[in-house]
């Protein structure tokens, strides 16, 4: 299973004329397109159910609401899927953006509730040991470099700016991004290559599931 060269011509082509006439002429392409992306995804989904458990992986509209936005553009000019993790035991989800010439995988933790964000703060105030072993970690460190996201400019309510792991306790996002160039995507390796990405974000996944399913003392909050 593969990303097929026309996928990556449609997109590029409607970057270039995203407006609804064009779309409209263009419709057969953009269903072949969503056609070869909705192949591509469940391809995703039963690999990565051979180590992990996955409840659906969405693609998402590539309609854009404009209601509130400068951009008037009607259209998305790249497809974007998401996995999501089965049971509130398995926190994490993983991304795949399928756009010309900014293609990456990605996964973390986007955009936690203030609950969920609090708790993470309050693990790494009280020990960063852990995670700071596995964003080292070689094997992280090839796939993804660091952990991403944005930041308060200090400290956050109630921690301290001088903690030794406020860098890590500023941050409001916690993602990880894997870039590829369109040739890699059209590869027929890529399917491995995003299941193997997608398998590396496991040991960080493991741990902050462990971290947002118990409390301070280790004890489990799940009823």
């Amino acid at each position: 299973m593969t990303i097929q060269p026309g996928t990556i011509r449609f997109l590029k082509a409607l970057s270039k004329n995203n407006n609804r006439d064009w779309f409209k002429a263009n419709k057969a392409k953009y269903d072949a397109a969503l056609a070869n992306m909705k192949e591509f995804v469940e391809a995703i989904k039963e690999g990565l159910n051979e180590t992990d458990n996955i409840e659906k992986g969405k693609i998402f509209r590539i309609y854009r609401d404009v209601r509130f936005s400068k951009n008037k553009e009607p259209y998305k000019n790249y497809f974007g899927a998401a996995f999501t993790r089965a049971t509130a035991q398995l926190r994490g989800g993983y991304y795949i953006h399928i756009e010309p010439s900014n293609c990456f995988l990605g996964g973390g933790f986007w955009a936690p509730n203030p609950a969920d964000l609090k708790r993470i703060r309050q693990e790494f105030e009280m020990d960063d040991q852990y995670i700071r072993k596995i964003i080292s970690d070689k094997k992280f460190k090839k796939y993804f470099g660091e952990l991403r996201g944005d930041a308060v400019k200090t400290a956050p309510k109630g921690f301290s700016r001088e903690h030794p792991a406020i860098d890590l306790i500023r941050m409001k996002q916690f993602t990880v991004m894997r870039p590829f160039s369109d040739e890699a995507v059209l590869k027929k390796t890529f399917l491995k290559e995003v299941k193997k990405t997608f398998e590396a974000m496991r040991p960080y996944f493991d741990y902050m599931s462990e971290v947002l399913t118990t409390d301070l003392n280790g004890e489990s909050v799940l009823n």
